[in-house]
């Protein structure tokens, strides 16, 4: 398939990031050939099914595991040192139950795929279900703030967010403070609903939370998923998406910035498992101190049944300073032909010379043209995100980021 053959959508991406990118088409892939899947995963509620893995295993080989503070293996997972606090629009329902009385967790079908979440399925006491009442339009973005108190004991926690049928809904997750967590959020749009989740990892400097959020995308319904993440010592969030009928339009977006020392892991996999659907996939980032390290692995799966489907990946990544590093990896397994078109793309580069010599020719001084730059940068993403509420929130948190570097 050529890139002419792609949605137009798809081509005026490719043209207006300038990436060498790869689409992808015709007969489906041939495991025997190709060694196996790295998509097929072990999935099951039983901690023991999932080994303790030691950092050399493909789905962790980027993880620093010695920083993992026992998430990934036996640490307690006992610790309550977090506070919840929630700010719902009027007409949606929040709710903490005991795990045990939660009849909505595993309603989106996940099955946790790695020891971490696993253990916390096992061991969250309790968990916040938000309700989007049918037909419901909210007026305002429904606010979870996850306020952790102290990263001394590991702890479980378990999110619920459920929009029902055609309702139209915001709801924010806001993780803050200090804090060794594991948990899973899972997120189902039922059929015709339209969605936004944003989760903001804003976490202070010593945090650990290693997260797995799932979606599920209903028939007709419309989904945006978005991670952002400023804060924290080491942060892994694994994100999932599968559909449950046709007509699925789903768009998984991240934004993150990472300081000297800081881990920011971003691991995504979408499921075409219907026909008709469409996935959007858009992650920007910036790095900038010694050791810095982001990673962003994105993985597309479609399947015999997902005919007439269109996807799209992209991945960017700013590097502001030496010292840091970004590991970017578009991964595409194809088992039909019979699709609308398909591509990935990832760039990592430094700043843009010919940017910063236009903007320094025009009497810009230097540190102000990075930060335009960077502002650029960013702005479509933020954009794409959304959400008027968080919006100046976002800006003034990559300021807030530039002006470190600048000390």
């Amino acid at each position: 398939m050529s890139t002419s053959e792609l949605p137009a959508s798809t081509q005026e991406r490719a043209a207006q990031h300038g990436l060498t990118e790869h689409t992808h088409g015709g007969a489906a892939l041939d495991e025997s050939k190709h060694g196996g899947s790295a998509f097929h995963t072990v999935a099951s509620f039983d901690v023991d099914d999932h080994p303790v893995p030691r950092g050399r295993e493909e789905d962790w080989r980027f993880t620093p595991m010695a920083r993992m503070r026992g998430l990934h293996d036996d640490a307690a997972l006992d610790g309550h040192d977090y506070e919840v606090t929630v700010d719902a629009d009027p007409q949606v329902k929040v709710e903490t139950l005991e795990a045990g009385n939660a009849p909505v967790r595993g309603s989106s079908g996940y099955v946790p795929v790695d020891r971490p979440s696993a253990r916390a399925w096992a061991e969250a006491d309790k968990v916040v279900t938000v309700t989007v009442p049918r037909e419901a339009v909210t007026e305002q973005p429904t606010v979870i703030r996850v306020n952790g108190l102290s990263s001394e004991k590991g702890a479980a926690g378990h999110v619920v967010v459920t929009a029902e049928r055609f309702s139209q809904s915001v709801v924010v997750l806001d993780y803050g403070g200090s804090a060794a967590l594991a948990d899973n959020v899972e997120i189902i749009a039922e059929e015709g609903a339209k969605l936004v989740v944003v989760a903001v990892q804003d976490w202070a400097d010593d945090a650990v939370h290693v997260s797995h959020h799932h979606v599920h995308v209903g028939r007709d319904a419309t989904v945006k998923h978005a991670v952002v993440g400023f804060g924290g010592d080491l942060v892994r969030v694994s994100s999932s998406l599968d559909y449950g009928g046709p007509g699925g339009d789903a768009e998984m977006l991240g934004l993150y910035f990472a300081d000297s020392g800081q881990h920011l892991e971003n691991r995504l996999l979408v499921d075409h498992n219907q026909p008709h659907c469409r996935s959007d996939v858009l992650y920007k980032g910036a790095l900038q101190g010694s050791k810095a390290h982001a990673v962003w692995i994105g993985n597309v799966l479609i399947r015999p049944e997902a005919e007439g489907i269109s996807t799209f990946e992209l991945n960017r990544n700013l590097v502001l300073t030496d010292g840091a590093r970004a590991d970017s990896v578009p991964n595409l397994e194809i088992e039909t032909g019979e699709i609308e078109g398909a591509g990935h793309a990832s760039a990592t580069g430094r700043f843009d010379d010919e940017q910063l010599f236009y903007l320094q020719a025009r009497g810009i001084p230097a540190d102000e043209a990075r930060r335009l730059v960077v502002r650029g940068f960013f702005t479509e993403l933020i954009n794409r995100i959304g959400v008027p509420e968080i919006a100046e929130r976002l800006v003034a948190s990559v300021e807030r980021e530039l002006a470190i570097s600048e000390q």
